[in-house]
């Protein structure tokens, strides 16, 4: 169910609040027990790994580069043959991917960047830095020289039997790079979670239809859509379940058969019309309800035959600060993801906190031309217009009022929405 108002995540019977840092702690237990039921990875090209998470160490089989190479274009030869101002024979050619013969005492070669370096050989010289004569087949040096110089050693990059990647790394453009270096073209990742989704309310309508008197659309549905497809999980989209008991029962069974983790919007409170915790009840369990985060104080999560619930709230506001900071890091840690906290960083406010709340806010903001934090003026859990706006949160401790000036801690939205690690 999806209130207008932002009455919706204030209005409870008094109960107490679960503390926010326990309840990330909970959530990240309950998802390591999700990743240990079952087998939930899969080999994959890496043509096709982009953005998978790892599922085991990845070790290197051979050196990287593999033999001493040339890191210019230029000539090779041995530091003890150097001939000073005179010039040396040159008795080969060694374009890059071919395997040179052995450096013929008391000559050069001439080298490429990243062929191999010839045994005997152990430097090479620019070529700007030399004169070749065509006629003689000789080349002299305008330099001094020292043994290693312009070669980059056999296995500079990576040694063989190294780890070069970790279980739970997010597979980037740089690491699939990193893994081809080693010769690799198959590797062990996790499957993608399914994330089932719907809304419960009979006042939300879908864009494009005509809203009748006290009706809204619903901005839910393709928030979280949005949301989850941004980090790369598989959206299984149930739309919206009438304010019902029956209608609710049936759809969180549905979703529990589908999916690895359930995600709800709406009828997570107690109201005359909210059924969702009634019918996780009489399916599975509810583990915790209401935290003490603003806005979304009403978050829940149950589960159904080991498939987890997360029920958020209906106000679209509110979802979109309990799925970042709750929903996000349970989903990211079941995946299989390490390090999935985001970062944060120390930001001054610009404005005054009028009161100090027994709940941890996040508040939507942006960097003024100061470098200040700038609050937008609406912070209603019913509202969108502000997480549109904003460029992320700042965070604002539960018993504390910091003045502007203070520092808090800003995580950009950016931190939030993307896969690193």
């Amino acid at each position: 169910m999806s209130h207008p108002s932002s009455n919706c995540c204030d209005s409870s019977p008094k109960q107490k609040l679960n503390n926010l840092d326990e309840v990330i702690k909970r959530l990240t237990e309950h998802a390591d027990s999700l990743i240990s039921l079952g087998n939930h990875t899969e080999s994959v090209p890496l043509s096709i790994a982009l953005n998978r998470v790892l599922a085991e160490d990845i070790s290197s089989h051979i050196d990287v580069p593999p033999a001493d190479n040339s890191a210019v274009d230029g000539y090779a030869l041995a530091t003890d043959d150097f001939p000073g101002s005179e010039p040396i024979p040159v008795s080969q050619r060694i374009p890059a991917g071919h395997a040179p013969s052995a450096l013929t005492p008391g000559t050069a070669a001439r080298i490429f960047t990243g062929a191999s370096v010839p045994d005997n050989a152990d430097c090479v010289i620019m070529q700007e830095q030399a004169i070749f004569d065509e006629s003689s087949q000789s080349v002299r040096f305008d330099t001094r020289v020292k043994p290693q110089q312009n070669i980059r050693p056999k296995g500079q990059d990576i040694q063989q039997g190294q780890i070069i990647l970790k279980k739970g790394q997010i597979l980037s453009p740089q690491r699939l790079g990193l893994v081809a270096s080693t010769g690799t073209d198959f590797i062990r990742v996790y499957r993608p979670l399914k994330v089932a989704i719907f809304s419960t309310g009979d006042e939300l309508v879908e864009p494009g239809d005509t809203p009748k008197a006290g009706q809204i659309f619903n901005s839910n549905r393709y928030l979280l859509t949005g949301l989850l497809q941004n980090l790369k999980f598989e959206v299984i989209d149930l739309g919206v379940i009438p304010d019902q008991f029956e209608a609710t029962l049936t759809a969180l069974e549905r979703a529990a058969e589908s999916a690895d983790v359930v995600l709800t919007t709406g009828g997570a409170s107690v109201g005359e019309e909210d059924y969702i915790q009634a019918a996780i009840k009489s399916l599975g369990t509810i583990d915790f309800w209401r935290v003490a985060i603003k806005p979304g104080k009403p978050f829940m999560y149950g589960e159904i035959n080991q498939t987890p619930v997360l029920g958020l709230p209906g106000n679209p506001g509110a979802v979109f600060v309990t799925f970042s900071v709750l929903a996000r890091p349970f989903l990211l840690h079941a995946q299989g993801i390490t390090g999935t906290t985001p970062k944060a960083y120390p930001h001054r406010l610009d404005f005054d906190i009028k009161k100090a709340g027994p709940r941890r806010e996040f508040l939507r903001v942006q960097i003024n031309e100061s470098g200040l934090l700038t609050q937008h003026p609406n912070q209603s859990s019913g509202m969108l217009s502000s997480a549109s706006w904003a460029e992320g949160f700042a965070v604002i401790p539960e018993h504390t009022q910091p003045k502007a000036g203070e520092i808090v801690n800003f995580i950009p939205f950016s931190n939030l929405f993307s896969l690193t690690n």
